[in-house]
This record gives C-alpha cells, sequence and structure tokens, in this order.
C-alpha cells in the first residue's frame, strides 16, 4: 500500500482537531520546507524518523542496455535516507 499526499492530509484532518484546508495547509508547508532544505543541499533531520541528504554523484561510464553502447553519464544529485534507530527498530519488531 503507498501513501499519498492526499492520505496524509486526511491522517492530519482525522487525528489533529483541524480543518481539511488546515490539514492541507500544514502538509503543503512541511513539503515546501522539505523540498527548499534538500535544493540547498542542507541535511533534513526528522528526529525519531530519519535523516535526508543530498549526495553528488560524479559521472560515470554507462551503456544503454537496448543496444549495447557505452556512453557517459552525467554528474547529478541524488537524495538519500538514513533511517533512525527508534524506525529502525519499528519496522523490525513491529
Amino acid at each position: 500500500m503507498t501513501l499519498t499526499k492526499a492520505d496524509l492530509v486526511q491522517n492530519v484532518y482525522q487525528n489533529h482537531n483541524l480543518t481539511k484546508a488546515q490539514a492541507a495547509e500544514a502538509v503543503e508547508a512541511f513539503l515546501l520546507i522539505a523540498k527548499d532544505c534538500l535544493k540547498n543541499e542542507e541535511d533534513l533531520l526528522i528526529s525519531g524518523f530519519g535523516k535526508f541528504n543530498v549526495k553528488k554523484k560524479s559521472a560515470r561510464r554507462g551503456r544503454n542496455p537496448q543496444t549495447g553502447e557505452e556512453l557517459i553519464l552525467d554528474a547529478r544529485k541524488v537524495v538519500t535516507f538514513k533511517p533512525s534507530g527508534i524506525l529502525r527498530d519499528k519496522i523490525n519488531n513491529g
């Protein structure tokens, strides 16, 4: 099962005594802050949940799997996530 943004809004609405509009605004505000943080290559640490960070990947050699043609893949940035010990324990021990 996938948790969507609409599901998050519904969950905040039901569990936090907010109107649906306020819940949607809260979720959007959090996502905007998170995007800006990562866009500026800052780490995003949420205690008890985990840490998101941006890593730079160098250009590398690759190949087109359909043709076998070799090519150079451009340098890029990727977002990584490392769960906190608390989250890891909850996932592994129910």
